[in-house]
C-alpha cells in the first residue's frame, strides 16, 4: 500500500522533467522559425539561389535545422531522458544537461552535412555552366534532384534509416553511453541515422530554393509525416509521391507549382537585389546560371 501511495509522487518529478524538455524543444523550434524568417525573408530567388557566405550560411543552417527537426526528434529526446532516469537516479540538472548535449551532438552531425552540401552546391554554381541556366537545363536538373529524392524514399537504405528514427527506445537502449560524452556520441550517431533518412529531402530543398521559407515549411512537414505518423510505409510512400509530383511540376510546368519562385522572374530579381546589397551574399560573379533571366 505504501508503495502504491508513493508511486505517483515518484513519477511526478520525471513527468515534470519530460514536460520541461518537451516545452523547451518546441519553444526553441518556434524561436528558430522566427529567426529563420528574419534572416531569410525576401532572399528566395528560386532554384539556384545564392546561399550566402560561409559564416552566414552555417548560422542560418543550424537555425534552420533547429526549426525543421526539433519537433520530429521530440520522441527520441524524451526517450533518452526517460531511460537515463530509469538507469540511474541522477539529479534533474545533470539529466537536463545530458539531454541538451544529446541534442547538440545531433546538430553537429547535421552541421557537417550542411557544410558538405554547401561545398557541393557552391562548387556547381561556380562553374557557371550555360546548359544549367533555368531557361535551358536548370529546371530539368532541379526536377531530376526531386525525382532522385523520391526514388531514394523507396530504397532499403532509406527504410533502414527511417525504422531507426521511428524506434527511439530501441536506439537509446542499443547505443547507450553514460555521461556527457556518451550523450554527445549518442546524439552524433542518431544525427547520422537522421541524415541517412532525410538527406534526399534536404537535397529537394536546395532544388526548390534553399532560402525559401515556404519550401522549408513544406519539407519540414514531410519530415514530420514520415517520422511521426503511425503508418510508416504509407507515410514514406506519401512523401515519395509528393516528391514525384513536384519533380514533374518543376520540370514540365514550373509556373504552375505553388510557392515556386522562378529564376529570372520579378520576385527572383527583387531577391537578388536584396542579397547583392547585403554583406551576407556571395560575390556576384559566382552566381549560378540558373539565376539568369529567362529568354
Amino acid at each position: 500500500m505504501a508503495s502504491a501511495v508513493q508511486s505517483p509522487a515518484v513519477q511526478r518529478p520525471g513527468a515534470r522533467f519530460q514536460a520541461g524538455v518537451l516545452a523547451s524543444l518546441l519553444g526553441l523550434a518556434a524561436l528558430a522559425w522566427l529567426l529563420t524568417h528574419e534572416r531569410m525573408l525576401g532572399m528566395d530567388a528560386g532554384p539556384g539561389t545564392d546561399p550566402g557566405g560561409l559564416g552566414f550560411y552555417v548560422v542560418s543552417w543550424v537555425v534552420m535545422m533547429s526549426a525543421m527537426m526539433f519537433p520530429s526528434i521530440v520522441p527520441m529526446v524524451l526517450t533518452f531522458g526517460f531511460v537515463q532516469r530509469r538507469r540511474r537516479d541522477r539529479g534533474s540538472i545533470e539529466r537536463t544537461v545530458s539531454s541538451w548535449v544529446f541534442v547538440g551532438g545531433y546538430l553537429l552531425t547535421w552541421t557537417a552535412f550542411g557544410l558538405l552540401a554547401y561545398c557541393l552546391y557552391v562548387g556547381v554554381r561556380s562553374l557557371s555552366i550555360p546548359g544549367l541556366s533555368w531557361h535551358r537545363g536548370g529546371r530539368y536538373l532541379a526536377g531530376g534532384v526531386l525525382l532522385a529524392a523520391a526514388i531514394y524514399q523507396l530504397t532499403p537504405i532509406k527504410d533502414a534509416c527511417l525504422r531507426r528514427c521511428r524506434a527511439p527506445l530501441d536506439f537509446v537502449l542499443g547505443h547507450w553511453r553514460d555521461g556527457p560524452w556518451g550523450a554527445l556520441r549518442m546524439g552524433v550517431v542518431h544525427g547520422a541515422w537522421c541524415v541517412g533518412c532525410c538527406w534526399g529531402l534536404m537535397a529537394a530543398l536546395f532544388a526548390l530554393g534553399v532560402m525559401s521559407l515556404t519550401w522549408m515549411i513544406a519539407i519540414a512537414g514531410l519530415i514530420a509525416v514520415e517520422k511521426l505518423l503511425p503508418w510508416r510505409e504509407l507515410a514514406n510512400h506519401l512523401v515519395a509521391l509528393t516528391l514525384i509530383l513536384l519533380a514533374l511540376g518543376v520540370s514540365l510546368a514550373p509556373r504552375d507549382v505553388p510557392g515556386l519562385t522562378l529564376p529570372g522572374s520579378a520576385a527572383a530579381g527583387k531577391a537578388m537585389s536584396t542579397m547583392s546589397g547585403s554583406p551576407r551574399a556571395m560575390p556576384a560573379h559566382k552566381s549560378m546560371p540558373s539565376s539568369m533571366p529567362m529568354k
